[in-house]
């Protein structure tokens, strides 16, 4: 469709022109945090434009960025590499779209996904605003608030590439036709179903050999966020798009009673179902992020660090940008995540390289929030030069793991096995929503090989595990200038083996039960204790969007015997936390945040002396009831201490 204006909340003709900015929200660019290695610059947002970050594309030259929002509007930035002194120009360039989540440029113009449909937007008239808005391709949508739709992303041949987020109605569901599937579309507006088993597949990228990659989040059938790399005809884990499985075009006729629901790991079910792709890499819930985003390959050539050719990809709640490097195993893609960057004034969402080999980072909080305090924001994350000492990558190998370093490292530690540290675990694959962590052990680092130049150290280790997930540590090994490792920790996702089979020990597995622990019993205590007969006092907590509890503050009297319900009512997990007053909530929230492999098994609640009270960590649309004396008067703040969420989802008991 050619319209120039669409009425009553579809497209409207945006104001041309530039506007600039004063009041700025933001201090100047060169106002960075960040390390000596790699510095975040802030790019100051005019007042009044919400400025929260679905999508973003350079112009062919590479001097403008474009920049789509959740609100509906395109904004082109005129001058994204801001000299010193200079103010940032923003031109409104469309308005009127549907939550775009994506965007690519053309000559003219851009081309988003909006919820419902690909369309193209176009400057025929030259007055530097979208005046042309076509539909390339349409989908259906249900009108589920949960339907969120992404892209495109552009093939080597021409084609554009959409992925279409689940429903939401306390599990995920695709109400609509080939939600929860990769789409491909011709420029022409032939659409070509690829793939299912997605659930919210907020990223994608295609390298340069033309393979295609996305990135998912926990949740039902989800255990971890991950990235898994696509072709068409694979199942990537989650059933309910397999509802379309018997449609002219579907390149599956997998259904979804044949997917088990027995909460074994995912790599003993995939065994057995020729579609069904395994992630290539995990990214711990909770240690390395809760909401895995963008993707971006290094192709910078090393203009970007020791990194060129792997893989950057965004954390939406924890605000911050991670390292994956990959390999081919056997076939198939698989690899290591490492943390990389943190500290980003909102959730990152979007990722793009600039001219200069800076990464442009675009960031959106509303309804998702995140660990940077900010509702939305556009930073640009730069290198400095100077070469951090790091693990640049990890690789498998039949008898353990071979980990390259950016620069030499000391000899004398790196080379003893007691300075690394290898755990594998894993996770449910069921219809709950996330996991705990499942099956987790300790391997033994047998020898340390070091090479000549010091430059890599291969482990010989003890009790591999294919599709496992293994934690490599090198908290003791320093650079030859004796400086610690910037980050000492990887997670390498081993499905496969080189040559086929772990040498050495073979590991039997033996399933271990998952457990409901808690930080310390007495402070959770789920029965109607003895001798109270009932209450004196019945509360209950809910939540709201936005990660926030339904009520900022309850009130008890010293000594009462409360009844406390904590609702769920959320599409996430959550607890509920009763700390000590002041400053004790933030303490627990931080403690929560560093808990590592442990916190799933402790529900997010620290063992402190800080933490008064809590539930457990509930799944979506569940309830808990906890029992407890109201302590003496005061003011008690309650807390969700499920990583990232502590800065936002609080409220207050007070104790009268």
């Amino acid at each position: 469709m050619v319209t120039k204006n669409r009425q009553s909340g579809v497209f409207l003709k945006c104001l041309a022109g530039l506007i600039l900015l004063t009041g700025m929200r933001t201090a100047s660019a060169q106002n960075a945090t960040g390390d000596d290695y790699y510095r975040i610059e802030t790019i100051p947002v005019p007042a009044g434009v919400s400025l929260e970050v679905g999508g973003m594309a350079f112009t062919e030259n590479g001097r403008q960025l474009g920049i789509a929002t959740r609100r509906g509007e395109v904004w082109v930035l005129e001058n994204p590499y801001l000299k010193v002194g200079e103010a940032p120009v923003f031109r409104k360039f469309a308005s009127g779209l549907h939550e775009p989540l994506g965007l690519v440029s053309q000559p003219g113009g851009f081309v988003l996904a909006q919820r419902g449909e690909l369309t193209s937007l176009t400057d025929t008239d030259k007055d530097r605003a979208a005046d042309r808005f076509r539909t390339i391709y349409a989908w259906p949508l249900s009108g589920n608030y949960h339907e969120y739709s992404y892209g495109p992303v552009f093939t080597p041949q021409g084609n554009m590439l959409a992925t279409l987020n689940l429903s939401w109605i306390g599990r995920g569901e695709s109400l609509a036709k080939w939600r929860g599937w990769l789409v491909e579309i011709t420029p022409k507006g032939k659409m070509t179903p690829l793939a299912t088993g997605l659930r919210s597949p907020a990223g994608l990228v295609v390298n340069g050999r033309g393979d295609i990659f996305y990135s998912e989040n926990q949740g039902d059938w989800v255990g971890a966020g991950r990235i898994t790399h696509l072709r068409k005809g694979d199942f990537a884990g989650n059933p309910a798009g397999l509802k379309w499985t018997s449609e002219p075009g579907s390149p599956l006729k997998l259904k979804k009673e044949d997917i088990q629901n027995t909460g074994l790991p995912m790599h003993e079910i995939a065994a057995g179902i020729k579609a069904f792709k395994l992630p290539a890499v995990w990214f711990p819930h909770g240690v390395m992020g809760v909401s895995t985003s963008d993707m971006l390959f290094d192709d910078s050539k090393g203009a970007f660090g020791p990194f060129a050719g792997q893989m950057f990809v965004g954390d939406q709640g924890h605000s911050k940008v991670m390292r994956v490097f990959l390999e081919n195993v056997e076939g198939a893609y698989q690899g290591a995540c490492f943390p990389f960057a943190e500290g980003f004034s909102s959730g990152v969402f979007r990722m793009k390289w600039g001219a200069d080999h800076s990464m442009f980072v675009g960031m959106t909080s509303r309804g998702w929030n995140s660990v940077g305090p900010e509702p939305f924001g556009l930073q640009r994350l730069r290198w400095t030069g100077k070469t951090p000492f790091e693990i640049r990558s990890i690789k498998a190998r039949p008898d353990g793991f071979l980990l390259e370093f950016t620069r030499p490292a000391d000899p004398g530690v790196a080379s003893d096995p007691s300075a690394y540290s290898v755990i594998s675990f894993t996770y449910h694959y069921w219809s709950r929503y996330g996991s705990k962590v499942l099956n987790q052990r300790t391997c033994m680092v047998h020898e340390v090989r070091l090479s000549p130049d010091r430059l890599s150290a291969q482990l010989i280790v003890h009790g591999l595990r294919k599709g496992y997930i293994h934690e490599i540590k090198a908290r003791d090994v320093k650079s030859a200038a004796g400086e610690p490792l910037r980050h000492a920790v990887g997670y390498y996702t081993l499905n496969n083996v080189p040559g086929g089979k772990i040498a050495g020990d073979v590991v039997h597995e033996a399933h271990v039960n998952e457990t409901d622990g808690d930080a310390d019993h007495h402070k959770r205590i789920r029965q109607l204790p003895e001798g109270w007969g009932s209450p004196d006092q019945t509360l209950t907590v809910g939540t709201r969007p936005g990660m926030l509890f339904d009520i900022a503050e309850i009130k008890v009297r010293a000594g009462q015997k409360i009844a406390l319900t904590f609702n769920n009512n959320d599409d996430m997990l959550h607890n509920l936390v009763i700390t000590m007053p002041g400053d004790a909530v933030n303490k627990v929230g931080a403690m929560a945040q560093e808990m590592g492999l442990k916190g799933p098994e402790l529900h997010w609640v620290p063992l402190s002396e800080q933490v008064l009270f809590h539930t457990g960590l509930l799944q979506p649309d569940t309830r808990e009831t906890i029992y407890f004396v109201a302590p003496e008067p005061g003011i008690y703040p309650f807390v969700c201490t499920f990583p990232g969420h502590y800065m936002t989802m609080r409220g207050n008991l007070i104790v009268e």
